[in-house]
């Protein structure tokens, strides 16, 4: 926990030094980076979300990012795509038209967007590959080590229960993040993709369009009948199709029986957590990545080379290319740490103790 309060006030220091022309630190795999540059004055920077309507992206990530701009002295615009690739691709072009000069973008499709992305490079506009990877050499990735959380994911699970009937519940295939977090939890000691081992089986695996809560509800009822219940661990790529997957499991009777994960730090998933139903949430402070990005963004605007931003190195993506990237580090949240989100104000104790018994988990 110390150290996360530690790198929350490094980037505090960093947006300073961005509006006063200095620069940030950091490094690619632990990035509180993101300055580096001279200020935004008179620099429009636009975001292209593809769906505003998911919790974390309005009430966390939006604030960190319009602050960042803000003190760097630029103007902050946006438009949401509403998770249609077609959309974004317009939306994008949209911001351009408008005056951005330097684009973030929160990419629904990773591939669709690339299109909209060349555009933007062609006209001189810098790119942001804000949390999801873009597969482009010249933009700039900003995101929390996905692989990690992946990892950290299984882990946690796998400390719970290491033996049994297993499920995957990844997210959209369009998205890259949902690959980065499977190979993690391989490295944690999962079975790769369909397989099994002596001790663990892969009895379902799938991706889940737009990350969706419903659908993952639908997959995990699907697996649960399929298996004639018998399911005792449920590997779940974010906390949405978490609370998805356990009303499935609530359903039968199972909710709590079965280890659950998520990520994001949804208030609903650490309570969660607190009451037994899930049994990790990787925690990614999206006040961080947004001031990382917003600080990076005010960077480019003085100077449009992603390689020169601080805290900025090169990552080979699995599509072969070499991407100047950023990333953070996420938190595995168990029910042993609920307090430090607490005592990071991320959540309020009546959130986080709904329903829980006093005294039951730290924190509550």
């Amino acid at each position: 926990m110390r150290n996360r309060l530690l790198a929350l006030t490094a980037v505090t220091g960093l947006l300073v030094a961005a509006c006063s022309g200095g620069g940030g630190g950091g490094t690619a795999t632990q990035g509180t980076g993101g300055g580096g540059g001279g200020g935004a004055t008179g620099c429009t920077i636009g975001v292209s979300w593809n769906n505003y309507q998911e919790e974390r992206w309005a009430k966390w990530d939006e604030p960190a990012i319009k602050a960042a701009i803000s003190a760097g002295g630029g103007t902050y615009i946006s438009n949401d795509a509403k998770s249609s690739a077609d959309t974004q691709n317009s939306n994008v072009a949209s911001l351009i038209s408008q005056g951005a000069k330097v684009v973030i973008i929160l990419a629904q499709d990773g591939t669709a967007i690339k299109t909209a992305v060349a555009s933007a490079l062609a006209a001189n506009v810098p790119v942001i590959a804000y949390d999801r990877l873009i597969e482009d050499p010249k933009v700039l990735y900003i995101t929390f080590d996905n692989k990690l959380v992946g990892k950290l994911q299984a882990a946690a699970l796998l400390k719970v229960k290491n033996a049994g009937n297993f499920v995957v519940i990844k997210g959209n295939k369009a998205d890259a993040n949902a690959d980065f977090l499977r190979a993690g939890y391989v490295e944690a000691g999962l079975p790769d993709v369909d397989k099994s081992t002596d001790t663990l089986k892969n009895v379902g695996e799938t991706y889940t369009d737009n990350w969706d809560p419903a659908k993952a509800q639908t997959e995990m009822e699907q697996f649960l009948t399929a298996n004639g219940n018998k399911i005792d661990i449920a590997f779940v790529e974010n906390d949405g199709m978490a609370g998805g997957a356990i009303a499935a499991l609530t359903a039968q009777g199972l909710a709590g029986s079965v280890p659950v994960s998520g990520q994001d730090g949804d208030l609903a998933a650490l309570n969660r957590v607190a009451l037994g139903t899930q049994t990790v949430d990787v925690w990614k402070d999206a006040r961080l990545l947004g001031k990382s990005a917003g600080e990076a963004a005010v960077a480019l605007c003085s100077n449009p080379d992603p390689s020169k931003v601080s805290g900025a190195a090169a990552f080979t993506t699995p599509g072969g290319n070499s991407v100047n990237s950023i990333f953070l580090t996420p938190d595995a949240i168990t029910k042993d740490n609920l307090k430090d989100v607490l005592d990071a104000g991320w959540i309020t104790k009546d959130d986080l103790c709904k329903g829980v018994t006093a005294g039951a988990v730290t924190g509550c």
